[in-house]
C-alpha cells in the first residue's frame, strides 16, 4: 500500500472542506434517489462523509479507499453500518454486477491516467446492468465570473498545497477535460449532468450501455 498522504489531516479534513463539500453530495443524492435496500459503493469514501447520506434511506453500505487514516475516522463515523476495505480500486474485491450505484467523489482527479482507467473500469465491471455511476469532480469550464474564478483559484491553491505528484496529476486531470473526457473513452452514458462553482465543479450521473 502506498504511503498514507491523509495521515496528518485526516482529523480535521471534514472541518476544512465539508463546508464547501456537503452542497455537492446533496446534489448528487437528488440526482438519483435512494431506495431502501440498494447497493451503494462509494469509491475513495475517505471520512464516510458520503456514504453517510445514504444510511438515512437504509441502503447497503460499502467503502474503498487507499487512506487507512481516513478510514479509521470514517469507522468511528459508520460503526458496523457499512464495509469498509483498505485497498486501491483497479482491483475491487466485489463481484461483478453487485451494487445498484456507485459513487466517486473527488477521487479521479487524484489519479495518475492508468490508475483512472482501471478504476473506471472496475466501476463499470461492478455495477448492476439498471445500475448509475454518479461522478463529482472539478470541471475545466468554461469558468464563470466571478463565483467561477474564486472557486477554480480555492481548487488550484489547495490542489497545489497538495503538492507532488497529487498536483501533476490534478494538472493532467484538468488538461484532458476531466469527467467529459473520461466518460466518452470509457463509454458510458450520461443520463443528468450538473456544473456548479461557476463551472468549476461538475456532476454526472452515468449509465453503462454496454450492460443493457
Amino acid at each position: 500500500m502506498r504511503e498514507d498522504r491523509y495521515q496528518n489531516v485526516a482529523r480535521f479534513y471534514d472541518r476544512l472542506f465539508e463546508p464547501m463539500n456537503s452542497g455537492l453530495r446533496l446534489l448528487g443524492v437528488r440526482m438519483f434517489r435512494p431506495q431502501k435496500g440498494m447497493a451503494v459503493l462509494d469509491v475513495g469514501c475517505g471520512t464516510g462523509t458520503h456514504l453517510q447520506l445514504y444510511r438515512r434511506y437504509e441502503c447497503s453500505l460499502f467503502g474503498i479507499d487507499t487512506s487507512s487514516s481516513m478510514l479509521e475516522v470514517a469507522r468511528d463515523r459508520l460503526g458496523d453500518g457499512a464495509e469498509l476495505r483498505l485497498q486501491d480500486a483497479s482491483e475491487m474485491p466485489y463481484e461483478n454486477g453487485a451494487f445498484d450505484l456507485v459513487t466517486c467523489m473527488l477521487a479521479l482527479h487524484e489519479m495518475n491516467q492508468a490508475m483512472r482507467a482501471a478504476v473506471i473500469g472496475e466501476m463499470k465491471r461492478v455495477l448492476k446492468d439498471t445500475g448509475r455511476i454518479l461522478l463529482i469532480d472539478f470541471h475545466p469550464g468554461p469558468i464563470l465570473p466571478y463565483k467561477g474564478w474564486l472557486t477554480k483559484s480555492i481548487i488550484f491553491l489547495s490542489e497545489l498545497a497538495a503538492g507532488g505528484e497529487h498536483f501533476r496529476n490534478y494538472r493532467h486531470f484538468m488538461a484532458i477535460k476531466g469527467l467529459p473526457t473520461l466518460i466518452q473513452e470509457n463509454s458510458l452514458h450520461i443520463e443528468k449532468e450538473r456544473l456548479v462553482g461557476g463551472g468549476a465543479l461538475a456532476l454526472f450521473l452515468l449509465s453503462n450501455p454496454n450492460s443493457e
